[in-house]
This record gives C-alpha cells, sequence and structure tokens, in this order.
C-alpha cells in the first residue's frame, strides 16, 4: 500500500499517516522511489492500538 492508501484505508489525513511512519508506529519498506506498507501490518497495527492497555502498577 501506498502512503495515500494507508490515508485512505485507515480514514486519517496523509500527513498524520507520514507522522505515523517517521515515529516507527507503521513500519514500512521502501519500493523503488516510494515506501510502501503491507495491508496485513496495518491491520496488526490497528489491532494492537485497539486492545486494551494494562495498567502500570505503581
Amino acid at each position: 500500500m501506498s502512503i495515500d492508501e494507508v490515508a485512505h484505508y485507515l480514514s486519517i489525513n496523509r500527513k498524520t499517516a507520514w507522522r505515523f511512519a517517521v515515529d516507527s508506529k507503521l513500519s514500512g519498506f521502501r519500493g523503488g522511489d516510494t515506501e510502501r506498507f503491507w495491508r496485513m501490518d496495518i491491520e496488526d497495527w490497528i489491532e494492537r492500538e485497539a486492545s486494551p492497555k494494562k495498567d502500570k502498577k505503581r
């Protein structure tokens, strides 16, 4: 998937998708002269983000 396809798939702005990629929240790879993303990796990321976070004990 291209960054535009990722943004559309996640219903977010293109700049937000780039920021996620730059911050290593989304893993991608170089495909020629563009950054590409696997749909399965995006779906795994969605699953991780949607799962409830465990509270940290003090």
